[in-house]
């Protein structure tokens, strides 16, 4: 019975040996392409995007545009909060006059519940490591 435990244990350690040999060949592909095709594709990024950027582009600037961002947000939240209290009141008032509903109100009730049950399974496929039948043990 130890020499089957020894014998897997190996298969193991040689199974991960590929798999590390692998990836190291897949970084350093990875590397050999960024160093060849990165700085022509951020050139191109920062080009097409010229208008966004604000002179000069220092630290202490986007610093402060990112407590901006915070703020401006935070600044937000009031005008969401009414913004979904609406439409809470929009869905009662649905339910309430449920009877007057049209098929393509339904249609589309049902197409949004199908959405989100489907982004709660390509949640639950990530969480497991991109695997369908269960979690990595």
């Amino acid at each position: 019975m130890a020499d089957d435990d020894v014998h897997l244990d190996l298969t193991f350690l040689g199974l991960m040996a590929s798999k590390i040999q692998q990836l190291q060949s897949k970084a350093c592909q990875a590397s050999q392409f960024l160093s060849k095709h990165g700085t022509t594709y951020y050139k191109q990024l920062l080009e097409q995007n010229k208008q966004y950027i604000v002179e000069p582009s220092t630290v202490e600037k986007c610093n402060e545009l990112s407590k901006q961002l915070l703020y401006t947000r935070l600044a937000s939240i009031p005008g969401r909060c009414e913004s979904f209290w609406k439409e809470v009141d929009s869905v009662k008032h649905m339910w309430r006059n449920r009877k007057e509903l049209k098929v393509e109100d339904a249609g589309i009730a049902a197409l949004f519940g199908l959405e989100c049950f489907a982004w709660y399974c390509a949640g639950e496929i990530v969480g497991r490591g991109f695997t369908f039948t269960g979690y990595y043990v």
